[in-house]
């Protein structure tokens, strides 16, 4: 039996693209909040596969959410034992902190679609699905991370440089958003009002931009975690 922890920081932040590969390949999944959840009950050994999800708040952000220090030491007993590890904006960021990398608030943000270019290395991974020729990438995030010692860069965007890593053999880590799906989003533009407010984003644009970018997006999200699974042999 195949098993799939996946952890939340915001429901609306969901596995989206994702969840479907694993339900059809029979995972058995556990979903978690990782504000709400006690951590010592979790094994970071057990799973198969783990989802660290997106969420608005900082990773260096201890002070004011303690569970970041338990989800970090979470991540970091994972991420030695080489499981398949795959996080996603704040999760990917965790995942930098948990492997001794800092993480901090970048230049500017980056919200909306914009194309990813692969490393030369990035091109023989699954992340080649999302290379630009293929598919838009959805991004939201405001914050960045340094590449973490021993990672490796698979792509980059023109305002983050770190958007894509691989550490180790089973650990992958996305800046970027590529599990959103449109129907989804709608909870993001409720869930983000104050922001989108604030950095004057249109809601009627961009469920123009889903509208032109979020099937392509999805249908290279599926060959992309197929693959990554299988990659992972799980």
């Amino acid at each position: 039996m195949k098993t799939a922890l996946l952890i939340h920081h915001v429901a609306f932040e969901d596995a989206g693209s994702f969840l479907a590969p694993l339900k059809e390949q029979d995972f058995v999944i556990q979903e978690v909040n990782a504000s709400t959840v006690g951590w010592e009950t979790l094994d970071p050994l057990a799973a198969d596969v783990c989802i660290v999800l997106g969420g608005p708040i900082g990773a260096y952000e201890d002070d004011k959410y303690p569970f970041l220090r338990q989800e970090v030491h979470f991540l970091q007993q994972r991420l030695h034992a080489d499981l398949p590890t795959l996080g996603i904006c704040l999760g990917a960021q965790v995942m930098a902190r948990a492997l001794g990398a800092s993480v901090y608030p970048a230049a500017r943000q980056e919200i909306g679609w914009y194309p990813l270019t692969m490393s030369n290395e990035g091109k023989d991974t699954p992340v080649r699905h999302f290379d630009a020729r293929h598919c838009n990438m959805f991004h939201w995030h405001g914050d960045t991370f340094d590449l973490p010692h021993g990672a490796q860069l698979l792509a980059s965007s023109e305002a983050c440089k770190n958007q894509v890593y691989s550490w180790g053999k089973h650990a992958l880590a996305f800046q970027c958003h590529p599990e959103v799906l449109a129907a989804g989003l709608e909870a993001w533009y409720v869930g983000h009002a104050y922001e989108m407010a604030h950095e004057k984003l249109s809601v009627h644009h961009m469920r123009q931009q889903v509208a032109a970018h979020g099937l392509d997006l999805a249908h290279q999200a599926r060959l992309f975690f197929t693959e990554w699974l299988r990659v992972c042999e799980v």
